[in-house]
């Protein structure tokens, strides 16, 4: 087990950042931990790589308890901060060299980093002149240097252009064969790019924790139709297998099924059978982003 968490509680006087939050994450995963603003992700994450110390409960990162054993914590932990802590005056090679000397990495490993994270072309440069892409990746090959076991990220895809994200997704795709992952984001599709699970918190407390095969699995299936006429709920409502049916806008409904079986023969069949004509029928997926929207709306 690379991460436990059991019964988590965060308190900022009287406000709980975190309620009894508890998860563990196996050696190899990489997950995605989502959460609308505010919900507590980054404070779990400091948390975890002892920047932050609990109210209440225990959190044990590679064997080693945060509370009680914070410098083996760091020594095992890769963390790149949602706001990239960089020495900007600083040359890439000479940032990561600097950050290598802390450990006693020698300068061999720091080349076979700036190799592995992409940096090489860009190493002799001053940080303050690389684009934010370039800078993140520094921050990644500073959370690598130490070779951790569990890599800790907060927003590093965070003001990313479309190719620096597909860049940025593949490294940590890399890295994850070989280390246990904690990612945060706010982005869904690089949450079902990237990772093996997902993790929701909403106002302090996890509210869906499934592994993405699962959620892709999900027998729900919903289908978007449109009739030339109105139809009462309660006659789509004898549709085989349905679930729910929702009247959209004008003469659009939302059918919800519970099956696996494409249920849009059936749809096609009933509209005959009632003399009705299909004006459009598409078939929707429920979507990562449409399961966070629901489990986070804020009532």
């Amino acid at each position: 087990m690379s991460i436990k968490v059991e019964n988590i509680t965060k308190t900022y006087g009287e406000q709980k950042a975190l309620n009894k939050v508890s998860f563990s994450i196996e050696k190899g995963e990489i997950v995605g931990f989502l959460g609308p603003n505010g919900a507590g992700k980054s404070t779990m994450m400091k948390i975890l790589t002892t920047f932050l110390p609990a109210s209440e409960g225990v959190a044990i990162v590679n064997g080693f308890e945060v509370n009680k054993d914070d410098i083996a914590v760091k020594k095992s932990v890769g963390y790149l901060p949602e706001h990239n802590p960089l020495y900007l005056d600083m040359y890439v090679r000479e940032y990561l060299l600097f950050n290598a000397g802390i450990y006693n990495i020698p300068k061999s490993e720091v080349e076979s980093i700036i190799e592995k994270t992409g940096l090489a072309p860009e190493a002799n440069k001053k940080i303050g002149q690389l684009s934010k892409g370039y800078r993140q990746r520094v921050g990644l090959a500073n959370a690598l240097l130490h070779n951790p076991e569990v890599l800790i990220l907060d927003e590093p895809t965070t003001g990313l252009d479309p190719n620096q994200l597909i860049e940025i997704r593949q490294l940590i795709k890399d890295v994850g064969k070989e280390k246990t992952v904690l990612l945060s984001t706010h982005i869904m599709q690089e949450v079902e790019a990237i990772c093996d699970r997902v993790i929701i918190i909403n106002k302090g407390e996890i509210v869906l924790d499934k592994k993405l095969s699962d959620l892709k699995n999900k027998k729900e299936q919903i289908i978007e139709v449109e009739f030339d006429y109105r139809v009462e709920e309660v006659a789509l409502q004898k549709l085989p297998k349905i679930d729910k049916v929702e009247n959209s806008i004008g003469f659009v409904y939302q059918l919800y099924f519970e099956t696996e079986q494409d249920m849009r023969g059936k749809v096609f069949d009933f509209a005959h059978d009632n003399g009705l004509k299909i004006l459009q029928l598409h078939q929707k997926n429920t979507t990562l982003e449409k399961l966070f929207s629901e489990l986070t709306i804020q009532k």
